[in-house]
């Protein structure tokens, strides 16, 4: 082998058989060195051995070592905050409220583009600096974004059910083939399984009590997912805002019934969405409006 080396550090690992290949070179008077693999081989297990305890510890080649640069795994996920009706709620110690598990769920299903530039403008007017954000940080806007649309629809109930019977609203549903009915944490319904490709079992459903948390359409996992797919499809697939009288959910809808306990629900949102809104003075009062907005925001959505 030709000896042609560079000494990395003084005491560092690499300058150990640097060393040892350039006194070589000297005892022999020349730049061709004949060894074979195994002698080779031989002298990594010691030099591995000599420097192996000071990198668990100071790491070997003091000076080479300090100038590495480690870089610290980011979360993926985070926690989003709690919602004012979810405040409102843990203070009176109401169990009906929204579960931290949930946010999980929505961050884990969101698709690509709900973390892209393609929907920066949509939610700039709650998340301004969106597009700035870590992935872990989209998230959260997202499962606290959907905390809010439960708060707004359901009040956050999981097993919320609305009839509707007002004319224009009083249709049939194609699935469960009799009127209606908005369910679950986003009041959605059975059509949507064939629409969305939601896990909702009508034949299943059709045999339990109304508000059973055993329904396919009523367990959280099952709506919030199913909601992340109808929001994708508002937003991505047919290119249209996220507030637009043309919304699958009603409460998104300006000037609808359930509107503005939207607004107030999204009043919370992460931090480092960097939007600056001062807070409400009267939770309490707050909660119970939108309690009830969203109770008849949810008998207006015509799902």
């Amino acid at each position: 082998m030709t000896i042609e080396v560079g000494i990395i550090g003084r005491d560092g690992f690499v300058g150990m058989p640097a060393r040892w290949l350039l006194m070589c070179g000297d005892r022999i008077q020349s730049d061709h060195l004949e060894i074979t693999h195994e002698f080779l081989a031989t002298l990594s297990k010691v030099w591995i051995a000599v420097c192996l305890a000071p990198v668990l510890t100071l790491g070997c080649g003091g000076p080479v070592q300090s100038q590495m640069q480690v870089a610290q795994p980011q979360p993926q996920e985070k926690p989003a905050p709690p919602t004012p009706l979810a405040e409102k709620k843990a203070e009176l110690g109401d169990d009906q409220t929204w579960d931290t598990d949930w946010d999980k769920i929505i961050e884990d299903a969101l698709p690509p583009d709900l973390l892209s530039q393609k929907v920066a403008r949509d939610v700039k007017s709650f998340c301004p600096r969106f597009n700035a954000l870590a992935v872990a940080d989209k998230r959260a806007y997202w499962a606290y974004f959907f905390q809010a649309l439960a708060g707004a629809e359901a009040g956050l109930r999981s097993t919320a059910d609305v009839s509707h019977s007002e004319p224009g609203a009083a249709v049939v549903d194609g699935v469960s083939h009799r009127i209606v009915r908005s369910e679950g944490l986003l009041q959605l319904t059975f059509e949507d399984a064939d629409r969305y490709g939601c896990d909702f079992d009508w034949a299943e459903d059709r045999t339990l009590p109304e508000h059973s948390p055993q329904k396919t359409i009523l367990q959280p996992k099952n709506n919030l997912l199913c909601g992340v797919k109808i929001l994708t499809n508002q937003l991505i697939h047919q290119r249209k805002p996220l507030l637009t009288p043309s919304s699958y959910w009603s409460t998104l809808r300006p000037g609808w019934p359930g509107y503005v306990t939207f607004l107030k629900q999204m009043t919370n949102a992460p931090s480092a969405c960097g939007r600056t809104q001062p807070r409400r003075k009267s939770a309490s009062a707050t909660s119970t409006a939108g309690t009830s907005e969203g109770a008849a925001s949810s008998e207006a959505n015509p799902h």
